[in-house]
């Protein structure tokens, strides 16, 4: 079964590169260019895995993560910020995201963190 990724930005540039990127490796790709767009889609038909932006308008990322995660345990989380603080990172992990990745990235690194995370949950379900 195909997995589903929201990917969850404000930029253009980077949900075209993303996008093509994902579904270059197979994934059902869903967009929402601002943190409102996400949670309604979120909520609607979660998908496996969420790539979100912490800066984005009408939610940030952290609204976005701080409303889903109760009703949403098991969905995974990658942060994308271009902000590097410490601070965020952490904020980011307390909220409950499953790992942050700092812009501008590596598309081979991210999209191995996007497998390693969907083939825990893989996992955690099979057992």
């Amino acid at each position: 079964m195909t997995k589903k990724i929201l990917i969850a930005d404000d930029e253009p540039n980077i949900v075209i590169s993303l996008e093509y990127l994902m579904k270059r490796e197979g994934f059902e790709v869903l967009v929402a260019r601002d943190g409102a767009e996400a949670l309604q889609m979120i909520e609607a038909d979660p998908p496996d895995l969420v790539l979100l932006d912490a800066m984005m308008p009408k939610k940030t990322g952290f609204e976005v993560l701080q409303a889903i995660r109760p009703t949403h345990p098991g969905l995974k989380i990658i942060m994308l910020t271009a902000k590097g603080r410490d601070t965020d990172l952490e904020k980011g992990r307390a909220l409950g995201a499953d790992d942050y990745v700092i812009k501008p990235f590596s598309t081979r690194e991210l999209v191995e963190r996007v497998r390693q995370l969907l083939d825990q949950s893989g996992a955690e379900t099979e057992t």
